[in-house]
């Protein structure tokens, strides 16, 4: 790696990337080359993760029982994915994908891998124990210790997620006599807060993992990966719960190798990326919660970063927040589950929009045309959510003589429960597994070298605060031209200010990490999102009105959906003092670029 003093200098050649590198240039997943830095790399559902070396005589230290640090590193370059002259893979390039549980042998005898496999592999059983204190110290402070048994051999793993990226995970292994934790030897990886806690609140087993994994090895002219099948349980107390999911993971050749056979087996079912670990869905079975539908990490970019980089960063983030969201909307106990998962989709096309302002890119249309899919089906879900669960309570508590909530709740429900089936058929459809692995392909390949102009090209290699300045001035522009004579503007025009606005908060996230040392910008911000949060007051009651008049309410019911008309009409004249307001202190901001 250069040190921070140093700037490395891209010319367009060097950002054209290869969609198959020669099997034996020593290459990134993108087709760049990497320096012989001795670490290895994961890709994890379309992510690179990097993982330092064990140091030499690890194995055999490893057998006495010694503690093996495998921390991943934060900042590496992409690792090789050629074997290293010892022989021992320098990089590990893997993708998960899960499956329907009754068609996993059908998976594994997916013409790809019929006619491609060296043989009928290797099969393995692995019983697995997670431990944590009785109040889920570990858990909770992002950490997970487990026991594993396969054969005869035990081995237990601590296991710590970066706080900048929760693929990046720090790992720590270390041979134990049973499936009995040995804490003395998790210790020096525990951080010192949690350390009294562990000593005064003993380790529980809290659940179980029993696995069934065959392996074989498949040969492409692209690439050599080894596909493992999983397949058993979770249990945690009465509860169970199936796991059934395929690991890709490349031995050798291009790093679309995996891709390839992901879309191939995708022919065959329902298969979906996923970055939910066994530990995270165990723990959630022991608690008997829904998965957790989390927000987007705030991004971080270095000043002196590249658009190119820039460009990287970014999709990665409103990738990982897709398949973050993802679980949860298919789980569909928690709202917020189809809540994130749109506003992750509405993140990836605000991405892919701002790439457009390097030029034409023909695959970019494709996977925005394909996120404006998936996310116009995941839409009436969330408008029923927000119906049931947030306006017409709040209305209802606030107007009890009036009759007719109950019969107007009851024709929402019905709707709900088809807008849920609309969702999940989507998440379901071949189409939306095509979509995401296609999406990880493009990200982590860096696609867009390959689709922009020779004359645009160049763009890529300058300054990304360059690019920052130029966008952010012409969106706040366009902000500042809709709100013209604010006070005067109708519905319509508010509307139209709100879309404005949106965009606006995108790219501000996105982009003014590049300008992070700045007061101007957290000032900035916060004024930002205040104005679209009031705007979007105004959206949501045309979406209020909206519902209602698809209902067909039980007699009774339409008193309450006129009380709900009046109410908002109402509102909406009481809040607009408050958005004047915060719209002068909007445009009253300094912008910090």
């Amino acid at each position: 790696m250069l040190a921070p003093c140093h700037q490395t200098v891209m010319s367009p050649e060097m950002l054209k990337s290869d969609a198959t590198p020669a099997r034996k240039t020593v290459s990134a997943p993108d087709g760049n080359p990497v320096p012989k830095d001795n670490k290895r790399a994961q890709v994890v559902a379309g992510f690179l993760r990097q993982v330092e070396p064990a140091e030499p005589g690890a194995e055999s230290a490893k057998a006495q029982g010694a503690v093996i640090d495998r921390t991943s590193s934060q900042d590496a370059t992409p690792a090789p994915t050629q074997s290293t002259a010892a022989g021992r893979p320098a990089g590990e390039i893997e993708l998960k994908l899960i499956v329907d549980a009754d068609r996993i042998a059908d998976f594994n005898a997916a013409p790809v891998v019929a006619a491609n496999a060296r043989n009928k592999g290797s099969r393995k059983h692995l019983k697995s124990v997670y431990y944590d204190t009785p109040e889920r110290a570990l858990r909770r402070n992002g950490l997970s210790l487990r026991v594993r048994q396969s054969g005869a051999r035990f081995v237990q793993t601590v296991k710590t997620e970066a706080a900048d990226d929760p693929l990046r995970r720090g790992e720590w292994e270390a041979s134990v006599q049973s499936l009995a934790p040995d804490l003395a030897l998790a210790m020096p990886f525990i951080p010192e807060k949690l350390r009294s806690a562990l000593e005064t609140h003993p380790l529980e087993a809290v659940f179980t993992a029993d696995i069934h994994r065959h392996v074989r090895m498949i040969d492409l002219p692209t690439g050599t990966v080894e596909v493992a099948f999983d397949q058993g349980e979770l249990t945690a107390g009465d509860r169970a719960l199936p796991v059934s999911e395929i690991e890709l993971e490349l031995k050798s050749g291009s790093a679309s190798t995996i891709y390839e056979i992901a879309l191939l087996l995708a022919e065959q079912g329902a298969v979906k990326p996923s970055i939910h670990s066994k530990s995270a869905r165990g723990f959630d079975l022991a608690a008997n919660l829904p998965p957790e539908a989390r927000r987007p990490r705030k991004l971080r970019l270095d000043p002196s970063v590249t658009l190119d980089e820039a460009f990287a960063t970014i999709l990665r983030s409103c990738f990982l927040h897709l398949l973050q969201s993802l679980l949860a909307a298919e789980d569909g106990r928690n709202p917020e589950g189809v809540h994130q998962l749109r506003v992750s989709l509405r993140r990836l096309r605000s991405a892919l929009d701002l790439m457009r302002s390097v030029g034409a890119l023909s695959d970019l249309e494709a996977l925005r045309s394909e996120a404006k899919w998936l996310a116009q089906e995941l839409s009436a879900a969330r408008d029923w959510d927000v119906f049931r669960l947030e306006t017409l309570p709040t209305i209802a508590k606030a107007c009890p003589s009036v009759a007719g909530f109950d019969a107007l709740g009851r024709a929402a429900a019905a709707r709900q429960s088809d807008a849920y089936r609309r969702a999940q058929h989507a998440l379901d459809d071949r189409r939306c597994a095509v979509f995401l692995i296609g999406l990880g392909h493009w990200i982590e390949t860096r696609g867009w070298r390959n689709d922009v102009a020779a004359e645009d090209l160049g763009q890529l290699a300058e300054p990304a605060v360059n690019f920052a300045q130029r966008v952010l001035s012409e969106q706040y522009a366009k902000v500042l031209k809709r709100g013209r004579r604010f006070k005067s503007l109708t519905i319509e025009d508010l509307h139209r200010v709100r879309l404005a606005t949106k965009r606006l908060r995108y790219l501000s996230e996105f982009l003014l990490p590049l300008y992070e040392d700045r007061k101007s910008a957290r000032r900035f911000s916060r004024r930002l999102a205040d104005l679209q949060e009031e705007l979007g007051a105004f959206n949501d009651m045309a979406v209020t009105a909206s519902l209602i008049g698809e209902l067909d309410p039980e007699p009774g019911g339409t008193i309450a959906a006129a009380a709900i008309a009046g109410w908002q009409a109402r509102a909406s004249v009481g809040v607009q003092p408050s958005l004047h307001g915060t719209w002068r202190d909007f445009t009253a901001a300094r912008v910090p670029w």
